[in-house]
């Protein structure tokens, strides 16, 4: 991808990643940090979408063996640096966001090998994953943050949360309609959530201070066609840093190589893959000798990579947005929605 990648530099890219997965399947950020069931998820991804589908099924593997009795995951896992010892739960909350996001995988690792007894195998995960997210439901559609470690519900909603989690009910809905197992309150929660994405701000927190907010209800599927357009121009300015990618949080002076990579595939999505393929231009500056990727960027002051780190779902999320653009087939159907069950789309509700 001219700009972007050589072939070669995505080989180095794939094999960054898989030196960074333990021996058991688990990807943390980098050796020797933690890991969480979302990011772990985006790095199997782009196993995946590279061809590495041994190495993708392991994961989902420690993921499957690593879920609780309620069908969570919890928030976060301390990596010990040591193949063969195991990776212990660092943050006993269970976020519904992390939970969710199996579905997507598990979806994706399907369609890119047709391996029909892994989609069996791990149907009871997903399925398990899906009830305890909608155990979080809200009467307005919108699906609670998290629950703590003394099973606390924490009900306010995160429109980047829930966005991600519209996809994943999504894909949830695929996997069931693959195995003919109807799941009809599926079906309703996933329109009511997609409704009150597009339709019901007053539902969420207010974090429009971070990126994600802004371009996520895109990415995630649930606003689409001329709301989509409108809603990515209206902060284009705020957010974009031309030639140096996407802040995290406005104003602050920093951009980052996730949400960058999460924005071009939005664009993808919104058919704007000119402008998708500009923003993956603009932070190769990014780019490690390893072939890995820096979190982010400070561009005023100091003007330093910060924090010094690789993450492992950095270097995923844009091997994806290349698939995407590429043409893949797994991660275009995941991502652009269109053979993805809707739900029943309740605009009627309020």
């Amino acid at each position: 991808m001219p700009g972007v990648l050589t072939a070669e530099q995505a080989v180095e890219t794939v094999a960054g990643i898989l030196a960074v997965q333990r021996s058991d399947g688990a990807i943390p950020w980098f050796r020797g940090h933690h890991l969480d069931p979302w990011d772990h998820v985006e790095a199997a991804m782009a196993l995946d979408a590279s061809g590495e589908h041994d190495a993708a099924a392991r994961a989902y593997a420690w993921l499957a063996g690593q879920q609780n009795e309620d069908g969570s995951w919890y928030a976060s896992y301390q990596d010990p640096d040591r193949d063969g010892e195991p990776t212990l739960p660092l943050d006993l909350d269970r976020e519904t966001n992390f939970c969710a996001y199996a579905a997507v995988g598990v979806w994706h690792h399907y369609l890119a090998t047709g391996d029909e007894g892994f989609l069996d195998g791990m149907w009871p995960v997903v399925r398990a994953a899906i009830e305890f997210v909608l155990t979080l439901r809200q009467p307005g559609g919108q699906i609670g943050w998290k629950r703590e470690a003394d099973g606390t519900s924490v009900n306010e909603a995160l429109l980047t949360g829930c966005s991600s989690m519209y996809q994943a009910l999504r894909c949830a809905l695929a996997i069931a309609e693959e195995r003919e197992e109807p799941q009809p309150e599926w079906e309703l929660a996933t329109g009511a959530l997609g409704h009150a994405v597009r339709a019901h701000p007053e539902r969420f927190l207010d974090k429009s201070f971070y990126s994600m907010d802004w371009y996520y209800p895109v990415l995630g599927g649930a606003v689409t066609d001329t709301q989509a357009k409108v809603r990515i121009e209206e902060d284009w300015d705020r957010f974009v840093i031309p030639d140096l990618g996407v802040r995290c949080v406005s104003p602050n002076p920093w951009v980052t190589g996730g949400e960058s990579c999460e924005l071009a595939l939005a664009l993808w999505v919104m058919g704007e893959s000119d402008r998708a393929l500009e923003i993956l231009q603009s932070i190769q500056h990014l780019r490690a000798d390893d072939g890995m990727y820096w979190t982010g960027y400070v561009f005023e002051g100091e003007r330093a990579i910060w924090p010094v780190e690789r993450t492992t779902w950095t270097a995923g999320s844009l091997l994806l947005a290349v698939a995407a653009l590429g043409g893949d087939e797994a991660t275009t159907a995941v991502f652009s929605g269109e053979r993805l069950p809707r739900g029943l789309d309740p605009d009627c509700c309020r």
